[in-house]
Parts: C-alpha cells; structure tokens; sequence
C-alpha cells in the first residue's frame, strides 16, 4: 500500500528530484489519522478472517513410512524429474483422501460416447460410481451426438452428470482427434468455472478397482500396457520428421496411453489445445500422425514432463495381457467387444 501510494501521489515528483509537496490543512490532520485508523483495522480484520489458519489433517493411526525401507523393489516408483510412479503399495489412500477433502476437491471426468460407443456408458458409468473418486465431488461430462441415448445411471451424492451435445465423424480416427479441440474448447468456456481436476477417459473401459485421489496432479500420464516395461526403440512414436509428433529415435521417456490422462483444468487446456493446434497443423501439411491424437499426447508429455505418472495398473486388457504377478491391481481396464452388438 505504502508503494503503491508513493508511486501514485509523489512519481513525478520522486522522478524529478523535487520535494512534494503537503497542502494537508493541520485542522483535518485529526480526522485523516481516525479515518486511516478505522478503516485499516476494518481492511486487517476483514483480511484475517478470509485467510484464517488452514486446516490440519485430523488424527489418523498408520504405519510409519520408513526412509531406508522403498515402498516397491520390482518397479520404479520415480521418475528422473521426480514424478512419483503410481503402484499399489506406494500412497496410503486415507491420507491423501483427507488432504484432498480438506481442499473441498471437484473433480470432472470427461468421456467421449459417439456415434455406436454409446452402448458402453452404462457400465463406464456404473462402475466409475463404484470405483472412481468415491467420497469426493465429481461431474461427469459426457460428449455424445447421442444425448437422448445416455443411460440413467443412479448417482451418489454430490455427484451429477451432464451432457454435451457434439456432432460425429465418419472416421472413428477423426472422433478421436477432435476430442483434443472439444475438451481444449469447453476447458477455457465451461470447466475451469466448476471443477479442479480432469480426468479425461476412453468409454469402452470399466473401473474395477479403486481410482482416487492418488491419480490427482498438475499432469499426469498413463503407462502404456503395451510398452511399460520396452526399451523407446520399441515406442510406437511418430517418427515421420514432418509431423507436428515427431520424436526422434534418440528420444523419448515412456510411451504414454492416450484413453487415459489429465490434471488441473488449466494443464489439460493446455495440453488439449496443443494438441489440437498441432493436428490442424498436420492436416494442412496433408499428414496424420501414426496413432492419431495419442502420437500429439506424447509428443506433449515429452517437452511437458508430467507431475505424475500411473503405472498400467490404471490402463489395462486382462484379454490381451492377463494378469501378471507386478499388477497388484487392475483398476481401469479394457471391455471385451462385441463387435456384433455395437453394430446392432
């Protein structure tokens, strides 16, 4: 304030090496100190009040972490930014579920049901109430050209579902693509006013396991099933150099699934209009990137480190990969097809 003052009252005169000034009459002076009194005690009360003392975790009885003692020895629980790698047996989920409540957390789930993948909501959603941030806020967004074929699924308290009505494509490539321009575009006019985080989800997977909290970060990124334990020779990056995706051979840290990722609104804005601003790109230079938006994604993630990163625990295919004994959960996982009743 003091600054502020100064810089408005006095600048020219401060500038210009000449004394200010006073023509405060000295009968008044009284009435100014009373004044400045009053209402700077008014202004600190009011100040205290709002900022307050933050809240603490309350009493909680666990295990004790031990600093010589890792978490996990078959896998690596942190990256080379340290990003915390998230298993089962690396987070007490008590601990950040009271942390997260204390913060009064919303959490939005986005989830794109176009065209025939409607007939998978049903089970996304029923098991996403079962599984995915229980006893937090959340607003599922579903993205449909379909609305009046969105399921009525029985919903927990302080949570709701909306429907956003988006026009289909003929390729399921293009669907795909134009989820980044959607969720960038209702990110900057709608989410930022009613969530915190996103979780941004492929429709044709089920929870089946406990999703939380644990996930929530600035950005994070999924492991994929498919290449979570393969050298980045092996990345199914895009390598054509005249991409917006590419990435060179030499580079590369994980190869990252693009049916499920997020963050804060704010990152995901700015992931998902990268993304779609490098698609555009590559459309006019008559190019489409090798894996579509997931190419765009780890492109992304590569020059964008995410603040967290989830092992395949939370993206996998019991069908393809079966159960292996480093999977001490399935969380998030794909959905048999019937190919015969998404046609009919």
């Amino acid at each position: 304030m003091l600054r502020w003052w100064m810089a408005g009252a006095g600048a020219e005169e401060l500038r210009l090496g000449r004394p200010k000034r006073c023509t405060i009459h000295l009968g008044i002076l009284p009435l100014i100190v009373f004044a400045l009194v009053f209402f700077g005690y008014g202004f600190g009360s009011h100040r205290s009040q709002e900022l307050g003392d933050s809240e603490a975790v309350t009493r909680m009885v666990y295990a004790q972490p031990k600093v010589l003692t890792p978490s996990r020895k078959d896998v690596l629980v942190l990256t080379p930014w340290l990003a915390p790698i998230i298993w089962e047996g690396t987070f007490n989920i008590d601990i950040l579920n009271e942390q997260f409540r204390l913060q009064n957390t919303t959490v939005g789930l986005t989830v794109f049901a176009i065209k025939k993948y409607v007939v998978f909501l049903k089970l996304f959603l029923e098991t996403a109430e079962q599984q995915f941030m229980v006893g937090h806020k959340v607003i599922y967004y579903v993205f449909t050209d379909c609305p009046a074929d969105v399921p009525q699924v029985p919903l927990g308290a302080g949570r709701k579902l909306v429907v956003l009505t988006v026009r289909n494509y003929t390729r399921w490539q293009d669907v795909s693509m134009h989820r980044m321009e959607m969720i960038s575009r209702f990110s900057e006019q709608r989410f930022l006013h009613e969530v915190d985080y996103l979780v941004c989800a492929d429709v044709d997977m089920k929870f089946s396991d406990h999703v939380g909290v644990e996930i929530l970060s600035a950005l994070f990124g999924t492991l994929h099933p498919g290449f979570y334990s393969s050298s980045r020779e092996a990345f199914t990056y895009e390598r054509r150099p005249e991409s917006q995706a590419y990435i060179p051979w030499d580079e590369g840290d994980f190869y990252y699934m693009g049916a499920f990722f997020g963050g804060s609104v704010v990152e995901v804005y700015h992931l998902t209009k990268a993304c779609h601003q490098a698609i555009v790109q590559d459309m006019a230079n008559g190019i489409e990137a090798v894996w579509h938006d997931e190419s765009h994604l780890n492109k992304y993630l590569l020059h964008h480190k995410p603040t967290k990163v989830l092992s395949p625990e939370y993206m996998w295919d019991q069908q393809l990969l079966g159960w292996p004994s480093i999977m001490k959960k399935l969380r998030y996982v794909a959905v048999p097809k019937n190919h015969q009743a998404i046609r009919n």
